[in-house]
Protein backbone atom coordinates (compact mmCIF):
# COMPACT_ATOMS: atom_id res chain seq x y z
CA UNK A 1 0.00 0.00 0.00
CA UNK A 2 1.25 3.46 -0.93
CA UNK A 3 1.51 6.38 1.45
CA UNK A 4 -1.52 8.02 -0.21
CA UNK A 5 -3.72 4.94 0.01
CA UNK A 6 -7.23 5.99 1.04
CA UNK A 7 -6.45 9.69 0.42
CA UNK A 8 -8.67 11.73 -1.88
CA UNK A 9 -8.07 15.08 -3.49
CA UNK A 10 -8.28 17.32 -6.51
CA UNK A 11 -5.73 18.88 -8.84
CA UNK A 12 -6.41 22.13 -10.65
CA UNK A 13 -4.12 22.73 -13.61
CA UNK A 14 -3.07 19.45 -15.22
CA UNK A 15 -2.91 20.15 -18.96
CA UNK A 16 -0.58 17.53 -20.45
CA UNK A 17 1.89 14.80 -19.51
CA UNK A 18 4.86 17.17 -19.62
CA UNK A 19 3.71 19.62 -16.95
CA UNK A 20 4.58 19.92 -13.28
CA UNK A 21 0.98 19.27 -12.24
CA UNK A 22 1.10 15.94 -14.07
CA UNK A 23 4.40 15.07 -12.38
CA UNK A 24 2.73 15.56 -8.99
CA UNK A 25 -0.46 13.76 -10.04
CA UNK A 26 1.52 10.72 -11.17
CA UNK A 27 3.39 10.45 -7.87
CA UNK A 28 0.16 10.80 -5.91
CA UNK A 29 -1.64 8.23 -8.06
CA UNK A 30 1.25 5.77 -7.94
CA UNK A 31 1.12 6.00 -4.14
CA UNK A 32 -2.57 5.15 -4.06
CA UNK A 33 -4.41 8.50 -4.11
CA UNK A 34 -7.82 9.03 -5.69
CA UNK A 35 -7.63 12.21 -7.76
CA UNK A 36 -10.31 14.48 -9.21
CA UNK A 37 -9.28 16.67 -12.15
CA UNK A 38 -10.45 20.03 -13.43
CA UNK A 39 -9.74 21.54 -16.83
CA UNK A 40 -9.99 25.11 -18.10
CA UNK A 41 -12.76 25.00 -20.69
CA UNK A 42 -13.65 22.73 -23.61
CA UNK A 43 -10.39 23.31 -25.46
CA UNK A 44 -8.43 21.68 -22.62
CA UNK A 45 -10.79 18.76 -22.07
CA UNK A 46 -9.30 16.63 -24.87
CA UNK A 47 -5.88 16.93 -23.19
CA UNK A 48 -6.97 16.40 -19.60
CA UNK A 49 -9.64 13.70 -19.93
CA UNK A 50 -7.29 10.92 -21.16
CA UNK A 51 -4.89 11.65 -18.28
CA UNK A 52 -7.70 11.68 -15.73
CA UNK A 53 -9.22 8.47 -17.09
CA UNK A 54 -5.83 6.77 -17.00
CA UNK A 55 -5.74 7.60 -13.28
CA UNK A 56 -9.28 6.29 -12.75
CA UNK A 57 -10.70 9.71 -11.89
CA UNK A 58 -14.29 9.76 -10.72
CA UNK A 59 -14.55 13.51 -11.31
CA UNK A 60 -13.40 15.35 -14.47
CA UNK A 61 -14.92 18.83 -14.56
CA UNK A 62 -14.47 22.10 -16.37
CA UNK A 63 -13.54 24.93 -14.00
CA UNK A 64 -12.56 28.53 -14.60
CA UNK A 65 -10.80 29.32 -11.31
CA UNK A 66 -11.70 33.01 -11.70
CA UNK A 67 -15.40 32.04 -11.64
CA UNK A 68 -16.44 31.50 -8.03
CA UNK A 69 -19.60 29.63 -9.00
CA UNK A 70 -17.63 27.10 -11.02
CA UNK A 71 -15.14 26.56 -8.19
CA UNK A 72 -18.03 26.06 -5.76
CA UNK A 73 -19.64 23.54 -8.13
CA UNK A 74 -16.43 21.50 -8.34
CA UNK A 75 -16.14 21.20 -4.56
CA UNK A 76 -19.84 20.42 -4.25
CA UNK A 77 -19.30 17.49 -6.61
CA UNK A 78 -16.22 16.42 -4.66
CA UNK A 79 -18.26 16.36 -1.47
CA UNK A 80 -20.98 14.33 -3.21
CA UNK A 81 -18.52 11.74 -4.56
CA UNK A 82 -15.80 11.65 -1.90
CA UNK A 83 -17.34 13.15 1.21
CA UNK A 84 -14.12 14.70 2.47
CA UNK A 85 -10.84 15.64 0.77
CA UNK A 86 -7.27 15.18 1.98
CA UNK A 87 -5.37 17.33 -0.53
CA UNK A 88 -5.83 20.11 -3.06
CA UNK A 89 -3.18 21.01 -5.63
CA UNK A 90 -3.34 24.50 -7.17
CA UNK A 91 -1.27 24.47 -10.37
CA UNK A 92 -2.95 27.33 -12.19
CA UNK A 93 -1.18 30.39 -13.58
CA UNK A 94 -1.61 32.66 -16.58
CA UNK A 95 -0.48 36.00 -17.97
CA UNK A 96 -0.91 37.36 -21.49
CA UNK A 97 2.05 36.37 -23.67
CA UNK A 98 2.99 39.98 -24.43
CA UNK A 99 3.42 40.57 -20.68
CA UNK A 100 6.11 37.86 -20.57
CA UNK A 101 8.52 39.64 -22.90
CA UNK A 102 10.15 43.03 -23.04
CA UNK A 103 10.29 45.30 -19.98
CA UNK A 104 8.22 44.84 -16.85
CA UNK A 105 7.57 48.59 -16.73
CA UNK A 106 5.40 48.21 -19.84
CA UNK A 107 2.98 45.82 -18.12
CA UNK A 108 -0.59 46.95 -18.74
CA UNK A 109 -3.15 47.16 -15.97
CA UNK A 110 -5.24 44.59 -17.82
CA UNK A 111 -2.34 42.10 -17.94
CA UNK A 112 -1.64 42.78 -14.26
CA UNK A 113 -5.25 42.07 -13.28
CA UNK A 114 -5.42 38.89 -15.36
CA UNK A 115 -2.16 37.52 -13.95
CA UNK A 116 -3.15 38.33 -10.37
CA UNK A 117 -6.66 36.97 -10.71
CA UNK A 118 -5.77 33.65 -12.33
CA UNK A 119 -2.42 33.02 -10.65
CA UNK A 120 -2.89 34.36 -7.11
CA UNK A 121 -6.43 35.24 -6.06
CA UNK A 122 -7.70 31.88 -7.33
CA UNK A 123 -5.83 30.19 -4.47
CA UNK A 124 -7.99 32.16 -2.04
CA UNK A 125 -11.17 31.10 -3.85
CA UNK A 126 -10.11 27.46 -4.05
CA UNK A 127 -9.13 27.38 -0.37
CA UNK A 128 -12.41 29.02 0.67
CA UNK A 129 -14.48 26.26 -0.92
CA UNK A 130 -12.07 23.47 0.01
CA UNK A 131 -12.06 24.31 3.72
CA UNK A 132 -15.51 22.94 4.66
CA UNK A 133 -14.85 19.52 3.12
CA UNK A 134 -11.22 18.94 4.06
CA UNK A 135 -10.18 16.40 6.66
CA UNK A 136 -8.02 17.43 9.59
CA UNK A 137 -4.43 16.96 8.49
CA UNK A 138 -5.34 17.93 4.94
CA UNK A 139 -2.99 19.78 2.61
CA UNK A 140 -3.41 22.62 0.13
CA UNK A 141 -0.43 23.00 -2.19
CA UNK A 142 0.25 25.77 -4.71
CA UNK A 143 3.01 25.98 -7.32
CA UNK A 144 5.36 28.94 -7.41
CA UNK A 145 8.76 29.91 -8.84
CA UNK A 146 11.95 31.76 -7.90
CA UNK A 147 10.74 34.76 -9.91
CA UNK A 148 8.61 35.60 -6.87
CA UNK A 149 11.65 36.75 -4.89
CA UNK A 150 14.20 37.53 -7.61
CA UNK A 151 13.88 39.47 -10.85
CA UNK A 152 14.06 36.86 -13.62
CA UNK A 153 14.32 38.11 -17.23
CA UNK A 154 10.97 37.99 -19.06
CA UNK A 155 9.12 36.49 -16.07
CA UNK A 156 7.82 40.00 -15.44
CA UNK A 157 4.27 40.26 -14.07
CA UNK A 158 4.15 36.53 -13.36
CA UNK A 159 6.87 37.06 -10.77
CA UNK A 160 4.71 39.65 -9.04
CA UNK A 161 1.73 37.28 -9.19
CA UNK A 162 3.78 34.45 -7.67
CA UNK A 163 4.92 36.78 -4.88
CA UNK A 164 1.25 37.52 -4.17
CA UNK A 165 0.50 33.80 -4.27
CA UNK A 166 3.18 33.05 -1.68
CA UNK A 167 1.97 35.84 0.60
CA UNK A 168 -1.62 34.63 0.29
CA UNK A 169 -0.43 31.13 1.16
CA UNK A 170 0.98 32.35 4.48
CA UNK A 171 -2.25 34.12 5.44
CA UNK A 172 -4.29 31.07 4.44
CA UNK A 173 -2.01 28.84 6.52
CA UNK A 174 -2.87 30.93 9.58
CA UNK A 175 -6.60 30.91 8.81
CA UNK A 176 -6.78 27.16 8.22
CA UNK A 177 -4.21 25.99 10.74
CA UNK A 178 -6.68 25.72 13.64
CA UNK A 179 -8.61 23.17 11.57
CA UNK A 180 -5.47 21.14 11.00
CA UNK A 181 -5.25 22.11 7.32
CA UNK A 182 -1.78 22.90 6.00
CA UNK A 183 -1.07 25.36 3.17
CA UNK A 184 2.29 25.46 1.41
CA UNK A 185 3.96 26.44 -1.86
CA UNK A 186 6.30 24.32 -3.95
CA UNK A 187 8.88 26.36 -5.88
CA UNK A 188 10.17 24.32 -8.79
CA UNK A 189 13.18 25.13 -10.88
CA UNK A 190 12.59 25.72 -14.61
CA UNK A 191 11.12 22.67 -16.36
CA UNK A 192 10.31 22.36 -20.06
CA UNK A 193 6.53 22.55 -20.04
CA UNK A 194 3.90 23.87 -22.44
CA UNK A 195 3.39 26.86 -20.17
CA UNK A 196 7.07 27.68 -19.70
CA UNK A 197 7.77 27.72 -23.43
CA UNK A 198 5.56 30.80 -23.61
CA UNK A 199 8.18 32.75 -21.64
CA UNK A 200 10.59 34.65 -23.87
CA UNK A 201 14.15 33.31 -23.57
CA UNK A 202 13.12 30.26 -21.53
CA UNK A 203 15.85 28.07 -23.05
CA UNK A 204 18.42 30.49 -21.62
CA UNK A 205 16.76 30.18 -18.20
CA UNK A 206 17.29 26.41 -18.35
CA UNK A 207 21.00 26.84 -19.17
CA UNK A 208 21.47 29.52 -16.50
CA UNK A 209 19.88 27.26 -13.88
CA UNK A 210 22.29 24.42 -14.68
CA UNK A 211 25.27 26.76 -14.39
CA UNK A 212 24.17 28.13 -11.01
CA UNK A 213 22.62 25.06 -9.38
CA UNK A 214 24.87 23.17 -6.91
CA UNK A 215 23.62 19.87 -8.40
CA UNK A 216 24.61 21.06 -11.90
CA UNK A 217 21.41 19.95 -13.59
CA UNK A 218 17.86 21.02 -14.24
CA UNK A 219 15.20 19.62 -11.97
CA UNK A 220 13.09 16.80 -13.47
CA UNK A 221 9.34 16.27 -13.41
CA UNK A 222 9.95 13.25 -11.19
CA UNK A 223 11.96 15.40 -8.74
CA UNK A 224 9.16 17.95 -8.50
CA UNK A 225 6.52 15.25 -8.33
CA UNK A 226 8.22 13.70 -5.31
CA UNK A 227 8.39 17.09 -3.59
CA UNK A 228 4.69 17.55 -4.29
CA UNK A 229 3.99 14.10 -2.86
CA UNK A 230 5.81 15.09 0.32
CA UNK A 231 3.75 18.26 0.74
CA UNK A 232 0.42 16.62 -0.11
CA UNK A 233 0.99 13.63 2.16
CA UNK A 234 1.23 13.09 5.90
CA UNK A 235 5.03 13.11 5.53
CA UNK A 236 4.83 16.91 5.85
CA UNK A 237 2.40 16.89 8.77
CA UNK A 238 4.40 19.56 10.63
CA UNK A 239 4.98 21.86 7.64
CA UNK A 240 2.72 24.80 6.81
CA UNK A 241 3.09 28.40 5.66
CA UNK A 242 6.27 27.36 3.88
CA UNK A 243 7.85 27.68 0.43
CA UNK A 244 9.69 24.44 -0.35
CA UNK A 245 12.26 24.73 -3.13
CA UNK A 246 12.89 21.89 -5.57
CA UNK A 247 15.36 23.47 -7.99
CA UNK A 248 18.63 21.56 -7.53
CA UNK A 249 19.72 24.31 -5.12
CA UNK A 250 19.61 27.12 -7.68
CA UNK A 251 17.83 29.51 -5.27
CA UNK A 252 20.59 29.12 -2.67
CA UNK A 253 23.58 30.11 -4.82
CA UNK A 254 24.60 33.70 -5.53
CA UNK A 255 26.80 32.61 -8.43
CA UNK A 256 28.55 29.47 -9.61
CA UNK A 257 32.30 29.08 -9.89
CA UNK A 258 31.91 29.13 -13.67
CA UNK A 259 30.09 32.46 -13.55
CA UNK A 260 32.74 33.93 -11.28
CA UNK A 261 35.45 32.76 -13.70
CA UNK A 262 33.67 34.43 -16.60
CA UNK A 263 33.41 37.67 -14.62
CA UNK A 264 37.05 37.57 -13.53
CA UNK A 265 38.20 37.08 -17.12
CA UNK A 266 36.02 39.80 -18.58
Amino acid sequence: MGIMSGKKGIIFGVSNTHGIAYGIAKQLFDEGAEIAFSYAGEAMEKRVRPIAEEMNAKIIMSCDVTNEEEVAAVFKECEKVYGKLDFVVHAVAFAPKEALMGRFIDTTKEAWNVAMGVSAYSLVTVSKYAEPIMNEGGSILALTYLGSVLSVPSYNVMGVAKAALESAMRFLAVDLGPKGIRVNCLSSGPVKTLASMGISGFSKMLKAAVMRAPLKKNVSLEDVGKAGLYLASDLSSGTTGEVIYCDCGCHSAYASAEEMDVLSNS
